[in-house]
This record gives structure tokens, sequence and C-alpha cells, in this order.
């Protein structure tokens, strides 16, 4: 798999990046062999991003990362955890989607700079793999105040000591990230995981983060490219959240699955090569629970599209001019 540069941070990232929630038990169980099994054949595949969090069934998906990851060379892979929650005893910010977290434990969110540390030393820990390369400050829209001041002020020093590689931001809201990119400057994140706001059926990020990115050489990871789920099923109930589908929503993927048969161009081919032709997105994160589920995913990336297609969805106002697709 292609090997690209990640922004201004200095490290080289596959295309296609595997994100380790459903491995930490998002919305099922997955079995510990089956999850490492998945880490595995994604390594076979040529994957070398990787990004977890402590939130990912409470520490679970960490280790998980750790028990798959920590015997392969290390500078040939790009690791990335998250920071603004601690799981501790007690913790009381619960999340329900997760299917099996670890009895007595739960998350608390604090993005002051000595949790911050903390979170980072206990991420390690729970890995046992000696470094992360990359940090993203998690949801910080939750405390913008603390996590845009404290938190970075935290990962700004881990990474003057190279102790880490690049700080990013996690989130899914891209209002607040271009707000983030702004009020820190050059010396600011040097990566963004935006998630679910840079595809076919979003492209909210486009209009002031990914130009905004551009400009400043910060690299854009692309998640959530497949909206939950909502291209592949998007019948009501199923589980992609909507418990009735929006009705524009299912007039515009509609309108999707029309062109892609027009042209025959698988749908889920066209999500995850949509938001790559964009010069400030080198990468997509992608989740899977199992070996075969992420050889089909990463066969996407394969699949031949042709130009004419991007400018009929262009045409039908499916994307717009300045997403930069095609």
């Amino acid at each position: 798999m292609k090997l690209v540069e990640l922004g201004r941070t200095g490290l080289r990232v596959s295309r296609l990046g595997l994100g380790l929630a459903s491995l930490g038990g998002m919305f099922a169980a997955v079995p510990e062999q089956q999850a490492v099994a998945t880490i595995d054949r994604a390594w076979e595949l040529g994957i070398r991003l990787f990004d977890t969090a402590p939130v990912y069934g409470y520490g679970l998906s960490e280790q998980r990362a750790g028990l798959a990851l920590r015997g392969r060379p290390r500078g040939e892979f790009v690791l990335c955890s998250k920071v603004g929650r601690l799981i501790e005893p007690g913790g009381p910010d619960i999340q329900p989607i997760w299917a099996e977290p670890p009895a007595g434990l739960g998350p608390r969110l604090d993005y002051s700079y000595a949790a911050v540390i903390r979170s980072f030393e206990d991420s390690l820990s729970r890995m046992g793999i000696d470094r992360i390369d990359i940090l993203h400050i998690h949801d910080p829209d939750l405390d913008f105040a603390t996590a845009s001041t404290e938190a970075f002020r935290a990962l700004a020093e881990l990474r003057g000591r190279g102790t880490i590689r690049a700080i990013s931001l996690g989130m899914n809201h891209a209002d607040v990230a271009a707000r983030f990119l702004r009020e820190t400057g050059p010396s600011g994140p040097d990566c963004v995981l935006l998630a679910g706001r840079y595809t076919l059926l979003d492209q909210t990020g486009a209009d002031e983060l990914l130009p905004l990115c551009y400009n400043l050489g910060v690299a854009v990871l692309a998640a959530g490219v497949f909206q939950g789920g909502v291209l592949a099923d998007s019948s009501d109930g199923a589980p992609h959240g909507y418990a009735t589908v929006p009705r524009a929503l299912a007039a515009r993927i509609s309108g999707l699955r029309t062109l892609c048969r027009q042209y025959d161009v698988p749908l889920l081919a066209a999500a995850m090569q949509f938001p790559l032709a964009h010069p400030s997105v080198p990468a997509v994160v992608v989740g899977a629970r199992s070996p075969a589920e992420i050889s089909e995913v990463a066969s996407l990336l394969d699949e031949e599209i042709p130009a004419d297609f991007w400018s009929a969805l262009e045409r039908e106002g499916l994307i717009a001019a300045s997403a930069c697709a095609g």
C-alpha cells in the first residue's frame, strides 16, 4: 500500500488507516483473538497507520493494539492515541456504546495539563509500546477553554521534547477545529482527525477547515467516510444511528446510488476515495471488526473510478467544486 507524507510532521503513513474503536467493542463485542487477527491482517495488507483512544472500550482497544503491534518494527508504523478522558475506577462519563467495558472502570473528562500527561503515560502502559507518534486532543469542543490551553500546552511540551511527533485534534466539528487552529497559530496542531465532515454526504469540512489546513500545512485524516454505515445500509433502524433516515439524506443517497450504477462504481469505493482527492487529505481512517472486513475495505482503494463520475457528481450538486475531487 502506498505511503504518503503526513503534512509537516515528517511521518509517512499508508493511505488507509485502521481505526480501533470497533475492536474495543463499539456496539458489539469482538473476541480478543479476532481483534488481534484483524490488526494482523491490516498489517499484511500494508496498513501502517493505527488509531486508538483510551475511551475505546475503556482501555480495551489500547490493550489489543499493544498485543498486535508491540512485536512489530517500531519504525514501520504510525500509532495514534488520544487525550481528554482518563480511565479510572468509578469514572462518571459513561458511554453506552461499549459492549464489554471492564467492570468498575469508566472515563472522566479532563483536559487539564496533569490529566493529559497522566493519560499519555497510561496509554503507553496499556499498550506496552515505547512511544505514541500522534496524540489527538479528543473532542476538544467539550471543554474548549481548557483543551486549547492546558491540554495543548502539555502536548506542545511533549512534541518539543520529541516524545511525540505530532499534535492532532480528534473530532467531528469542523468549525471548532478551525477555531482551534486559528487560536493556536502556526505552532498549533499538525493534524486533524475529522470524523464525518468530509464525506460524500457531508462536506462542511471544505467550507473553512480544509482550506485553512491547506494554508497551514496541517494534514487532515478523514474518518467516518461511510457516515456511520448509512451509505452501506440506509434502511430505517439499521445500525447507523437513525431510527428513521431523514428524507433529504435518503434522497442524496439515492442520487449517489443512481450515478454509481450509471458509471459502474461501487458506492463504498467512491466514499473511500472521495476525501483522498483533496490536497489536505493524505489518508482515510476506517474501522473493521474482522480480517475479512478490513480486506474488503482495503480493496476499495484499488477500484478504478473514472473522472467523468466525479464530474457527474458535481453537476448533480452531490459534491461541491471546492471539494477538489476528480
